[in-house]
């Protein structure tokens, strides 16, 4: 995880500015419409910058978001506007103007509730002749913007308001004001994309990764974003996250440090106010002495002895299954399934006839062998562990039990409050011993370029098992108790992610490589129940887990939900059979990885169907960095192992052709 400590660091008085100075220091810089500006500042403060563009901007060519939000405000049906960038205020009127007459959207836009994100916002809008009515405090982030609208209307339900994007879409800002019910235009005015020359920016990436500069300096989240990306696309990723941790880390403000922290880096230095030469000035003047703490301080130390005496890393460290979830470039797209230790396969079958679910899910020798058969028998990239989503509920004091071919039942339910008062304080290491034990048995036995896959319920979806006593097909239960008593269910929800938390720590420690959270219920809620009563203690079990490792984040039926899902958490986000593959990976932006996503019926169909529905998915992910195939839910009990076994070997041959090519385009060019 990242460090949460960081530096805010007030204007310095114009004598120590003076004084400030890098000192010789190389400075790296991501900076694309200010790279001479940026370049010139930190030579004037004595360093020698290092300074490579990162992002470019794509004019929108036919923008028909714009011509929609102009038609939608003139005929009144805009009730408010967020304009988030002053450069995309400017871009965005200078579009209109090309279709309509600037005084009449001017007029217009006087109806509404205007809102402006900060300074440059603010004085584009002015340029326009446009009175802002909210301007929003410092550090001018999406949480300002909600928080004011939160004052201004405690419900923003059937409120439309339009956004004006630079760029590209702030899914985290978006999902916020879709659960309070707000219907969202988004305005485009043109997007982000990678410089076509990549060029520089390696360099800086090797100037840092080779410890030659030491310094570095993000002034947008975007940034953050495209550097890590074309680091995962060379390999480099693990090589630069471990440079970043040797170096000063400068951001300019929340929201580029909050993309910072995401990817699990340490931010060092957030001067106020938020501007490019308090921020250089700032890095300048602390650069220096932050570099010795870092050379000489017992951190350093530690991490150095660590590194002179670490071992090599096992083998599964650089499987296709470790390096997608890393958002490494890999020669295949690695697959697993859902269920693949399950009743198709014929073994699990005839130990099943012959002992109680529970007793399997017990027995660490039968855990371990059912796991390794089922994954090398269909030739899978990564083992799951047999287990169940529920064996966290026995613990806190329900009777468990499983029938054949009716599910799950607890007992007694929870309905009331008074029922949360009985379930008891999980001790995960004496009472889920035995899954702990599993991992360590399968870990042991396990081929080494196998990762090992632990999973839990999330907290929404054990929570409804424990209240409707089992599955549902209306969640009345979960529903009413959520709605009718809030603190019972914020107690029932706390309760939960600190004995879920713990249970998936202890599979880490155990020895799993990676861990998948189900919410499998939680396409039952509605976008602004999700943000209510899901989101809050989704984040904070995420925020629990033991950093470093990756962590499957999936649900069913929650194809309205990503964007607050990948904010709640989660390095890859598992897509289920609902949703295309290339628009929800879209949706949930760069820097996050997806799983997914074939209709697990398609396994029926024969053989030729089942590659060309494949190969499909696979075309849509188009070789990206960050693609683990995989079902959109779990393989049906029924399904003919052959046709697993087919696709798995489809899915190999398919991306080796896809990501060979794509290899040899780059070539070319």
């Amino acid at each position: 995880m990242a460090d949460p400590r960081r530096l805010y660091i007030n204007p310095m008085p114009q004598t120590e500015r003076l004084n400030a100075s890098f000192a010789g220091l190389e400075v790296a810089a991501f900076e694309s419409r200010n790279a001479k500006e940026i370049a010139a500042l930190i030579s004037r403060f004595g360093g020698i910058p290092r300074v490579a563009p990162s992002t470019r901007d794509v004019p929108l060519e036919e923008n028909t978001a714009a011509i929609e939000f102009a038609e939608k405000l003139l005929a009144g049906e805009i009730d408010t506007i967020v304009f988030m960038t002053g450069v995309g205020t400017q871009a965005l009127f200078k579009a209109l103007a090309t279709r309509f007459p600037l005084h009449e959207i001017v007029e217009a836009i006087s109806q509404t509730t205007v809102i402006v994100r900060g300074p440059k916002a603010a004085r584009a809008a002015r340029e326009a002749g446009i009175a802002e009515t909210v301007s929003v405090p410092e550090p001018n982030t999406w949480h300002e913007i909600i928080a004011e609208l939160d004052r201004l209307d405690s419900s923003l339900e059937g409120r439309r308001i339009a956004v004006q994007e630079s760029g590209g879409a702030n899914q985290a800002f978006l999902a916020a004001l879709a659960a309070r019910g707000a219907q969202v235009l988004r305005v485009p005015v043109y997007r982000w994309a990678l410089p076509e020359d990549l060029t520089p920016l390696k360099e800086v990436l090797r100037a840092l990764i080779e410890g030659r500069a030491r310094v570095v300096l993000f002034t947008s989240a975007v940034q953050v974003d495209h550097v890590m990306e074309v680091a995962s696309q060379e390999g480099l990723r693990d090589a630069f996250c471990a440079a970043l941790g040797r170096s000063v880390v400068c951001s300019i403000g929340p929201a580029c440090s909050e993309a910072i922290a995401a990817h699990g880096i340490r931010v060092d230095l957030e001067p106020k106010p938020h501007k490019m030469g308090v921020l250089v000035n700032e890095a300048a003047k602390r650069a220096r002495s932050l570099l010795e703490e870092m050379d000489h301080g017992a951190r350093s130390r530690a991490a150095v002895k660590e590194a002179e005496t670490a071992p090599s890393p096992p083998a599964w460290h650089d499987s296709a299954f470790m390096k997608a979830c890393r958002l490494e470039l890999t020669e295949f797209t690695p697959v697993w399934l859902m269920r693949q230790a399950g009743r198709y396969l014929k073994e699990y079958r005839d130990l099943r006839a012959r002992k109680p679910f529970l007793d399997l899910c017990k027995d660490p020798d039968f855990v371990a062998e059912i796991t390794i058969q089922a994954a090398e028998r269909i030739g899978a990239d990564a083992a799951i562990l047999f287990a169940d989503l529920l064996l966290i509920a026995e613990p806190m004091g329900f009777r468990l039990d499983y029938e054949h071919g009716s599910g799950p039942s607890v007992s007694p339910p929870v309905r009331a409050a008074e029922d949360i008062d009985r379930l008891i304080e999980v001790n995960v290491e004496d009472s889920l011993d035995y899954v702990f034990e599993a991992v360590r048995r399968t870990r042991s036995a396990l081929s080494s370029q196998t990762p090992l896959i632990g999973f839990s319920g999330a907290p929404f979806t054990v929570a409804s098992y424990l209240i409707e006593g089992g599955a549902s097909k209306n969640f009345r239960y979960t529903k009413s108790l959520m709605y009718r008593d809030p603190g019972a269910w914020r107690a029932l929800m706390e309760r939960l992610v600190d004995a879920l938390g713990k249970y998936i720590n202890g599979q880490i420690g155990a020895g799993v490589q990676a861990v998948q959270v189900f919410d499998s219920w939680a396409g039952c809620l509605s976008p602004h129940d999700y943000r209510e009563f899901v989101f809050p203690y989704s984040r904070r079990l995420f925020q629990q887990l033991t950093a470093g490792i990756p962590i499957i984040h999936f649900g069913v039926g929650t194809g309205a939900l990503l964007e607050m899902m990948r904010q709640a958490g989660g390095s890859v986000i598992g897509l289920d059979a609902h949703v295309e593959l290339d628009s929800a990976w879209k949706r949930l932006g760069p820097g996050i990885g997806v799983q997914g996503n074939l209709d697990p019926v398609v396994l029926y169909a024969d053989p030729p169907f089942i590659r060309q529905r494949a190969a499909r998915i696979l075309r849509q992910a188009a070789g990206r960095p960050g693609h683990i195939f995989n079902l959109g839910h779990g393989v049906l009990p029924d399904t003919p192992v052959e046709h697993v076994i087919e696709l798995i070997r489809a899915v190999h041959e398919e991306s080796r052709r896809i990501k060979d090519a794509l290899r040899a385009d780059s070539a070319r060019h």
